[in-house]
């Protein structure tokens, strides 16, 4: 039986001036399956087209913690402890750092691995 599940596109903003965004993950949530996670594809030539100086491992870094986040890691600190759905939204909230989250959005699914990965496909390429 599908079971509903939420989302959000996870974007890296290089410079809040010029408004200019490039996916680069999605944060998948199906509560009732138990499931959250981050998932990124990041297409450095892109990246370095909109921001020649932008610092790539710091970035990495960044995104790789929001990873760990969602799966609870605990060396990504006391926000990877909260219950799951507390993650997800933790996050998706607005933030002015340097990645941000889309607008959250929902859907219905079986397999939330397989969205993850349709997702990515779809939205990130």
């Amino acid at each position: 039986m599908p079971e509903v599940f939420q989302y959000a596109v996870l974007q890296v903003v290089p410079s809040i001036e010029r408004g200019e965004r490039l996916n680069v993950g999605v944060v998948v949530h199906a509560r009732r399956l138990r499931f959250l996670e981050v998932a990124i594809r990041l297409d450095e030539a892109r990246l370095r087209a909109l921001a020649p100086d932008l610092d790539l491992d710091a970035l990495r870094e960044h995104l790789d913690g929001l990873a760990r986040v969602a799966a609870g890691d605990p060396t990504a600190g006391a926000v990877a402890a909260l219950e799951r759905s507390e993650r997800f939204h933790w996050l998706v909230a607005p933030s002015s750092t340097i990645v941000q989250a889309g607008p959250v959005h929902t859907g219905l699914c079986e397999d939330a691995d397989a969205v993850v990965a349709r997702l990515l496909r779809e939205l990130v390429g």
